[in-house]
């Protein structure tokens, strides 16, 4: 029993959603999204609201049916507010900078590294005196943002003992006592 796949999602104002065959197009104020759904599912738009069903209560069909449902709803949310991530870097002399669609990171290594973004990612970075710097990044699609910060946060992860690295804003590191914690 798929409890996400059988909840409907409802549609806010200024978005709307087209169904072509297997293709699942929304567009809203903050852009326009698309996905290819499994032939086998069947989406339905009907006053205001988008319903996902499934034919079978197959393994298959029951995982695919909450996975489509949650990937519109991303959509439908990406498109009406869209999503942002804030990531923070820890660590003496790490630094971000922000020139249009590059990202530029100085992480303690001896060169700069240098990120081109996606057109449809903004990226702001903020550097006050005394605080940690921030990446602000922002984007209607939840799948490519998530990604950017992956791919971002793998340059330099957070490690357990000093807590050193780029984090998420509110992210816990567990961290580690030193080797002096078990010298007796």
């Amino acid at each position: 029993m798929s409890r996400i796949g059988k909840a409907p999602i409802a549609l806010p104002a200024g978005v709307s959603v087209k169904v072509d065959g297997h293709k699942v197009t929304v567009k809203g104020p903050k852009g326009e999204l698309s996905q290819t759904i499994n032939p086998d599912l069947e989406v339905k738009v009907e006053d205001n609201l988008v319903v996902v069903t499934r034919p079978t209560d197959d393994r298959e069909h029951r995982a695919q049916h909450g996975l489509y449902r949650a990937l519109i709803h991303n959509m439908v949310v990406g498109v009406s507010e869209g999503y942002r991530k804030e990531m923070e870097l820890v660590g003496v002399g790490y630094r971000a900078a922000a020139t249009g669609q590059v990202l530029e990171l100085s992480l303690g290594f001896s060169h700069a590294i240098y990120i081109k973004l996606p057109p449809e990612v903004k990226v702001e970075a903020k550097s006050e005196r005394n605080k940690n710097p921030l990446i602000i990044l922002e984007s209607g699609d939840k799948q490519l943002l998530g990604q950017v910060c992956a791919k971002i946060r793998s340059l330099r992860k957070p490690e357990p003992y000093k807590g050193k690295g780029i984090k998420f804003v509110g992210e816990v590191i567990r961290r580690k006592s030193g080797k002096s914690a078990g010298a007796k």
